[in-house]
């Protein structure tokens, strides 16, 4: 019996939900980090000539779409594994009583303000 692949390297893409699935289910951390990209900013996008950028924490964000529309924050915590946004003051109360973050999905989202404390990344930034 052959055992499978669970990540491809060579993979470049497919019109199977299948197995466009499969690829982002399996895929490593370094390559998720790109499934939490988030469009920039107007005034952002001229400062950098770049469409979007890999979401961080500290960043602040506007939610473009769903029962927070319009609401802004920054973001609290990013969840690789599930590709999803929480952020600080956006919350949901429980039945219990308790608050909790609602996830987020990063293609609803926009970045007014970068957390530029990395330099590596505001290097990156500035590359272009």
């Amino acid at each position: 019996m052959k055992k499978t692949k669970r990540f491809s390297k060579t993979w470049k893409k497919s019109k199977s939900p299948r197995k466009q699935h499969k690829y982002r289910y399996n895929a490593p951390l370094h390559i998720r980090n790109d499934f939490v990209s988030v469009t920039l900013s107007k005034e952002l996008k001229k400062k950098y000539s770049k469409r979007n950028c890999s979401a961080k924490k500290g960043d602040s964000i506007k939610v473009l779409r769903g029962s927070f529309k319009g609401k802004t924050g920054k973001i609290n915590k990013i969840d690789l594994k599930r590709s999803k946004i929480y952020i600080d003051g956006i919350e949901l109360s429980k039945k219990d009583g308790t608050k909790a973050f609602p996830p987020l999905e990063p293609s609803n989202l926009m970045l007014t303000e970068l957390n530029l404390n990395d330099k590596k990344r505001a290097k990156l930034l500035e590359r272009k």
